[in-house]
């Protein structure tokens, strides 16, 4: 019997729904190649001595999250690896305080790798992102957090593997970070923010005990007029400063009343008193 016009032959839509379970199989071995070439083209990572760890299950994605494909860029089929190199000797509190409230806003995939170069690295650094309690095809994240311990002179960052240059420090990367969380800012608010940073890289840790109480003059006064140190909202300012101040063990001079309150408040969210954990 003839086939008539919009008549479907039964084995032409088998074989489609073939060739689309092929496809999907194709996207998802094509997403899991892509991870692992950035794992291998990367010198960073060293997996001779690897120690990987995927966080716990990720939390539901806030609507205030940011979209990271503006600014990130797409990358069809391949998930978006943020790769870090940190010295554990000198654990950067920050970004690892970034990384969980990052994880409150979408799914990350989080692993730790520890370079060959690198030994005796502390358990609990190890553990920094948690134990591994579930594992989801990479697809089904949108965000990559890679910590590499390794022995850097300062804390340097790659997104992109094959096109982007190192981002180096702890602030500027605590920057971008932060800048993913989209929380937006007026052009004025954001100038105190970097001016805040640069004072707890350059001032409070590297300056001298007459810097440090200058810096904390400033901090005590701010503090007075305002819950945080950028008006009454969290800012990547207050992460990095505490960071600072809990790398340094308070500096060598007293911590003022408003700036003691300030901290005690930093280490009552979740995120903070996690990173805090990592000294003891």
């Amino acid at each position: 019997m003839p086939m008539y016009q919009g008549e479907s032959d039964p084995s032409l839509q088998a074989l489609e729904s073939h060739q689309d379970d092929i496809l999907k199989r194709l996207y998802e071995l094509k997403a899991a190649v892509d991870g692992l070439s950035k794992m291998i083209q990367t010198p960073d990572a060293d997996l001779d001595v690897t120690n990987i760890i995927q966080a716990s299950e990720p939390t539901a994605i806030s609507t205030s999250a940011l979209d990271l494909n503006s600014v990130l860029g797409k990358d069809y089929g391949a998930l978006k690896d943020i790769v870090i190199n940190a010295n554990p000797t000198s654990p950067p509190l920050s970004l690892l305080v970034l990384h969980q409230l990052l994880c409150d806003h979408y799914k990350v995939l989080s692993t730790v790798h520890t370079h060959s170069a690198v030994k005796n690295v502390p358990e609990n650094l190890l553990k920094c992102f948690g134990e591994q309690t579930k594992t989801q095809p990479r697809h089904q994240y949108q965000l990559g957090f890679t910590l590499i311990w390794k022995n850097v002179p300062k804390p340097q960052m790659k997104l992109s593997v094959r096109r982007m240059c190192p981002i180096e420090g702890e602030g500027s990367i605590a920057r971008f970070l932060f800048s993913l969380l989209g929380q937006k800012h007026s052009a004025v608010t954001s100038t105190l923010i970097d001016s805040w940073i640069d004072t707890a890289v350059f001032q409070l840790k590297g300056g001298s005990s007459k810097e440090q109480a200058a810096v904390f003059r400033a901090m005590n006064s701010a503090l007075g007029k305002s819950p945080w140190l950028v008006g009454s909202e969290l800012t990547v300012a207050d992460v990095v400063l505490w960071s600072v101040l809990q790398q340094t063990g308070g500096c060598s001079v007293p911590v003022p009343t408003n700036v003691h309150k300030w901290m005690k408040a930093c280490e009552n969210l979740a995120p903070f008193s996690m990173a805090l954990k990592l000294l003891k």
